[in-house]
Order: C-alpha cells, then structure tokens, then sequence
C-alpha cells in the first residue's frame, strides 16, 4: 500500500465519483480506477459500490477511510519532523568531553550554537577519556573530546589543539613565587594526580625526569585537586585549560623547557555519518582559538 494510493482513495470517497476525484488530482480515470482496483486486490476486499451517478464506500472503504486519513497525517508529521532535523529546526546532539575541556573550551562554542540553533536540544556528558571513548562506542554521545591519541581504529581522531602542563602549587610553598622550574625538582615533594590520561602523561614525565613521584591523593574532580593543593597536602602537575582558575589560595609555576604537553582532539565514528547538528558542532569547534 502506498500512499499516494490512499491519496487517491480519499479523494475518490470525498467526491463520491472517480471522474470528479481523477479532475480534482489531476489524473487519468483509468488510472485512477486502476490505482483502486490494485488497492482493493492487495487488501483483498471491496472498497466501493460503483453505481452510474455515484461511487460510495462498502464497509470495508469506511474502515479504511477512518484509518486513511490519520495515516497520511502522521506522514506528512514524518516527513516535516526528518526536514526539520536536516534545516537544524529541531533534533539532539550529546557530546563527551574531559572536564578541562568541558568547563573551559565548550562553554563559548556551544554559546555560538545555541544562538544559532536554539531548537537543537544539546547535552554534555563529562568523563575522563576513557570514560569519553566508551559513550561513544555505546551511541550515547555522538562527539567526544578528549586527551589524544586513544585505542580504537573505529573512531576518527582530528587534533583540536596541544597545550602544556604547569604545575599547582599552594601559595605558602617555597617554589610559589618562580616564574619556572624543572620537572626534576619536583622529585620530593608529594603529589596530588588528576585521574585519567592526564594523571598517565604526568607519571611519565617524572619517571622520564629520573623519579618515581609519592602519590598524596588523586581526584577525578579539579575543585578538589585545587582544595587538596591549597591545603598543603601536595602538588599537582595540571594541563593549562586546567589551571585558568588556580583557585585563591594557590599559584601556578611554568615547566622549565616545557617537557610535558598533551594534544586534545575530537573523536568521532569512521563508520557513522555525522547528525546535520554535530557536524555544524564540528566546523564551530574547528573554528575556536583555543589556547
């Protein structure tokens, strides 16, 4: 069954003729009688008396003309809700990202979106980046941002930007007023790690700097990692999005040479098209300065 097909069998019910119902659709009448007589086949009953002066319905026509109607309506609903979505009239986009990148890189780029696109319902969901990753194998999200590289031929990786790690210290701390400082340095004091690829990229830096650093605390929230550091009980080694706010009572020192880094990109599935939403996400997030 078609639905032009119910198109013409509500016309021909509304006129109560063929010939009037083939004028008003700009038909043939054979075609029209033809369309009707393939719609009875496949249905496998009588829609109408065909009288000489008029064509009414039988039983079967009035049930399928009380049914017709609400179909070509919830269609028509159909085909203006998919249209809507591909014009960015309506829709959902979720996106995954590091809390970093969540507080400070995606606040102003989804401002722009909004502005652009406030009938797009948009939701954010944060997580280390293996956290990020797994929303993303399970289509909870359809965009991730997280710390580069990651394990998954599945997903495409596009570089968003590279930014280097300072250190957090509390303001009382004898290396708090140093514009800079080497990573070796740093090989007795206690450290307070920020859970996730930013806490395996810092372990790594010391090891390579010659130490195996004293783990204070770790934390996956950074206003507890800043509490944690400005109450003395460590140092953190933080990437830069994440020391914009170091907090009142602490103070951030510059890595001598810059010897620790980390790239922050975007994931996406090779194999799924993008949403008409997340790809205008994408070409905005392309577009930000971000350090």
């Amino acid at each position: 069954m078609e639905l032009y097909q119910l198109e013409y069998f509500i016309a021909a019910a509304r006129e109560r003729s063929f010939t009037r119902a083939a004028r008003r659709l700009n038909l043939a009448q054979a075609a029209l009688s033809e369309q009707m007589r393939n719609l009875e086949a496949e249905l496998g009953s009588a829609l109408f008396h065909r009288g000489r002066r008029e064509t009414t319905l039988t039983a079967a026509g009035e049930t399928l003309l009380s049914h017709a109607e609400g179909l070509l309506a919830r269609a028509a609903d159909v085909k203006r809700a998919v249209t809507d979505v591909g014009a960015l009239r309506s829709g959902r986009l979720a996106i995954g990202a590091i809390p970093s990148v969540s507080a400070c890189v995606l606040p102003a780029v989804i401002a722009r979106f909004c502005k652009r696109y406030p009938t797009i319902e948009l939701s954010v969901i944060e997580g280390t980046s293996g956290g990020v990753v797994q929303c993303l194998e399970s289509g909870q999200v359809e965009l991730g941002v997280v710390q580069l590289p990651t394990v998954g031929a599945q997903f495409q990786e596009i570089l968003l930007f590279n930014e280097p790690f300072a250190v957090l210290v509390p303001r009382s701390h004898p290396f708090a007023n140093r514009r800079q400082i080497g990573l070796a340095a740093l090989a007795a004091e206690g450290f307070i790690f920020y859970k996730g690829r930013a806490r395996d990229a810092a372990l790594s830096a010391c090891r390579s700097a010659g130490f195996e650093p004293r783990i204070a605390c770790e934390s996956s929230e950074l206003e507890t990692i800043r509490s944690l550091v400005a109450a003395g009980l460590g140092i953190a080694l933080l990437p830069g999005l994440a020391l914009k706010q170091p907090g009142k009572h602490c103070n951030v020192v510059r890595l001598a040479g810059s010897p620790l880094k980390r790239d922050v990109g975007l994931l996406c599935h090779r194999s799924k098209q993008l949403s008409p939403a997340a790809t205008e996400f994408v070409a905005l997030l392309r577009a930000t300065r971000f350090v």
